[in-house]
């Protein structure tokens, strides 16, 4: 079996300056590594958790070190994907993935011209008969107890890109996309209608046209190549009921002081320095409802209305559900991981204490925050998975 790198080595989590560098403890010493996945990965990345580093190969890089992969919950989850490539067509040489035995590839990184266009594709495949095969290769690091989805941001550039897949289809040609699911325990895999709605509908639009897959993978801390656990499941009729721009979202803001401040008809309220978790619902329009939120200037409301023009926006967390009474119970759940609470601050139409909850420390990089997220979002679907 091919061993991806020489030498590989331990290190401690410990920040992100920016999407492809982190600060890691190197057996008590600080060291940058660059990161070549620049995937949000807030479900990782939590300050102590093991890295997997290797000397640069690159003599002139500004780091010494690259992330090669993490740990999650004890299980190695590879986060390099400039292996990806590598990856796919081992398991595809090896049979190693269900219904595609009889493929093999021919070249890599091949290009193809349409309607004057050309397209480049990661793999190109072909069988005994000599048909050709254009697959491309995604590497999926976003993952529940039992689920993954992809992406992990929005990504306009993967939803023209399915539907250019679909295109070459009807020209006659033979496409298809490979998840990498580089967490063994995963057993469903979704689009993320969550993060990125329209990715989500186009995915559902193209996947019956499409030879696709999603494999759950497993890794060992030696970063051989690594086997199949099993091909996931497609719950499509998920996308049915919840992949619609409704539901709950979490409003993440940064208020860097001490603030009185007149909230409407409720009067002064005090808010104390650090970061502020707002848990709301929308019926219909979930994506607007959070644009206008993000921004400063606008005709006064809603509770958060009063209070945005005074704080930092650090993100806006959407989970669309059709779940009736999943704005309290949200509410309940960020309570349970928050430090304090405004009272009946957004919760005038509820018997909630508040909806607007306080933490000393940015819950972005809070395991038990992002649990919490994780759960609403993923792991409640295991239910209408298995259902």
């Amino acid at each position: 079996m091919k061993v991806l790198y020489d030498t590989i080595l331990k290190a401690k989590y410990t920040g992100r300056p920016n999407r492809f560098v982190v600060t890691l403890d190197l057996n008590g010493e600080s060291v940058l590594a660059h990161l070549p996945n620049p995937g949000r990965m807030w479900e990782l990345l939590f300050t102590g958790v093991t890295m997997y580093i290797v000397p640069h190969d690159k003599p002139d890089a500004k780091t010494k070190y690259r992330v090669v992969g993490i740990e999650r919950d004890g299980v190695v989850i590879m986060l390099d994907t400039n292996y990806s490539n590598d990856v796919a067509q081992h398991l595809i040489e090896n049979k190693l993935i269900p219904g595609w035995e009889e493929w093999r590839v021919v070249r890599r990184e091949y290009t193809v011209k349409l309607h004057g266009t050309s397209s480049r594709f990661d793999l190109l495949l072909t069988n005994d008969k000599g048909d050709e095969f254009l697959l491309e290769v995604k590497s999926c690091t976003l993952f529940s107890k039992t689920g993954a989805m992809f992406p992990d941001a929005i990504t306009e550039r993967g939803r023209k890109h399915l539907l250019h897949l679909k295109e070459l289809q009807n020209e006659g040609y033979h496409t298809g996309v490979l998840f990498l699911v580089q967490w063994d325990r995963a057993q469903w895999f979704l689009p993320d209608y969550h993060t990125d709605l329209e990715f989500a509908k186009t995915f559902k639009e193209v996947a019956s046209s499409l030879d696709w897959k999603a494999v759950a993978v497993a890794w060992d801390d030696t970063f051989t190549m690594p086997t199949v656990t099993r091909e996931c499941s497609y719950p499509s009729s998920i996308l049915d009921t919840e992949a619609h721009d409704s539901g709950v979202y979490v409003m993440v803001m940064h208020l860097d002081h001490d603030l009185d401040l007149e909230i409407g008809s409720k009067g002064m309220m005090h808010f104390k320095a650090g970061y502020y978790m707002y848990v709301g619902s929308a019926k219909a329009n979930l994506t607007k409802r959070i644009e206008r939120h993000k921004r400063k200037r606008k005709k006064m409301h809603w509770h958060l209305d009063y209070f945005r023009g005074h704080c930092e926006m650090i993100a806006g967390l959407p989970i669309r559900t059709s779940l009736d009474d999943a704005e309290c119970a949200l509410a309940d759940a960020v309570r349970g991981v928050a430090e304090w609470d405004v009272p009946k601050f957004g919760s005038s139409d509820c018997d909630c204490k508040s909806h607007l909850f306080g933490m000393t420390d940015n819950p972005i990089h809070n395991q038990s925050f992002i649990n919490v997220i994780e759960n609403y979002r993923m792991n409640m679907l295991d239910e209408l998975v298995n259902s």
